[in-house]
Order: structure tokens, then sequence, then C-alpha cells
């Protein structure tokens, strides 16, 4: 997560949509950057309406927005699949090397998840809290542009990315059955992808 105090401006770090970059690449420009623990870094809007906005709303009498990315839901699982199958992980209990990507789909959509297929959601992870807070500002991985016109506008900087924490590149095949119904399932995850300009 960083913080841009004086333009009133959080970004939420949403596992898997490129925010380590980001974080890298802004974290001398930031007043303030959370990289560490991960449920931290990552902290979620309930965890940043909680802990983090209070402190902010308190100490300074200053109501930040916020802003995060979202990733195309089954390139975002796509890339939790792939992240899970480093070298490092096999045979350890949340590896993928075992598992199609079919198989990972099918587990994600199970009440009680398998450690492997236990990455939450990006729906739940900006879900508005009772108390209005919410993502004031959203972007599509797949439109880095439009994120990145908007930092350079918001912030006044020209950024120069470098990929971080990528995951293993691989072709994903997944059947049309197994996908249409992880689209019925989470229909409101891909309603609020496709509501982003």
């Amino acid at each position: 997560m960083l913080v841009f105090f004086k333009e009133r401006l959080a970004f939420l770090s949403v596992p898997k949509t490129g925010t380590t970059a980001y974080e890298s690449a802004l974290a001398p420009r930031a007043d303030m950057v959370i990289s560490e623990p991960p449920m931290l870094k990552h902290a979620p809007v309930y965890r940043y309406n909680r802990f983090i906005r209070p402190m902010f709303l308190k100490v300074c009498d200053a109501e930040l927005e916020l802003m995060a990315v979202m990733r195309e839901p089954i390139s975002w699982l796509g890339s939790w699949y792939r992240y899970r199958q480093r070298p490092f992980m096999q045979g350890k209990p949340n590896s993928t090397f075992d598992v199609t990507f079919d198989e990972f789909i099918l587990a994600y959509m199970k009440g009680n998840k398998p450690g492997f297929a236990d990455v939450g959601s990006q729906l739940n992870f900006m879900a508005a809290q009772p108390n209005g807070t919410g993502i004031t500002h959203y972007f599509r991985y797949e439109d880095q542009a439009r994120l990145q016109d908007f930092l350079h506008d918001r912030l006044g900087v020209t950024l120069d990315l470098k990929r971080e924490n990528e995951s293993p590149k691989m072709e994903l095949p997944l059947s049309a059955d197994v996908e249409e119904r992880f689209r019925r399932k989470f229909a409101e995850e891909f309603a609020l992808y496709d509501s982003i300009p």
C-alpha cells in the first residue's frame, strides 16, 4: 500500500495486479509505504477502513481517496495458478504443480476451498464498507496507460516500471464448460470489472 498524503490518495495493493512494480517505482515519492507484512501490504478496503483510515482521520483530519487495480477475473486466477507453479513451490501444499487449470478453477468455486485455490477475491478486497469507505478510482490491469496517466496527473510522476514478482509464462487452457460455470457463479466479479472505464 502506498499513501500520498498531500494528494489525499492511497493506492491499495490488490495481489497479482502488478502493484509490486508500482510500489518500487513510487516508493521514493510516497509519504507512507507498507510493504510488509503481506496482510498489511495487501490490506483490503475493510482493513484499510478499520486501521489506516482512522489514523488519518483522527490525527490529521484527512479523508483519503482510494485507488485500486483490478485484473480480468480469469486472468487474475491464471496469475495465481502460475505463481504457485514457481520451482520452489513443488511439493508444498499450496502448489499447483499436479493440478490442471480446470481443476484449479473448479476448486476455487468450492465453498471450502483447498489451500492451493484459496486466494481470496478481488470483489471482496474492494467491497465498499457500511460507512461509505470504498474505492474512488478503479483501473484495469489490462489498461496500464490509463493508470499511468492518472498517476502522472495526480502525482506529477513519469514512471519507468520494471517487471517484478512475475508468474511463470505458460498456456492455460480452460474448458468452455468450466469457464461458463465460473462466469455464472462469479457474475458480480465480472460486472465490476466490466464497469471500469
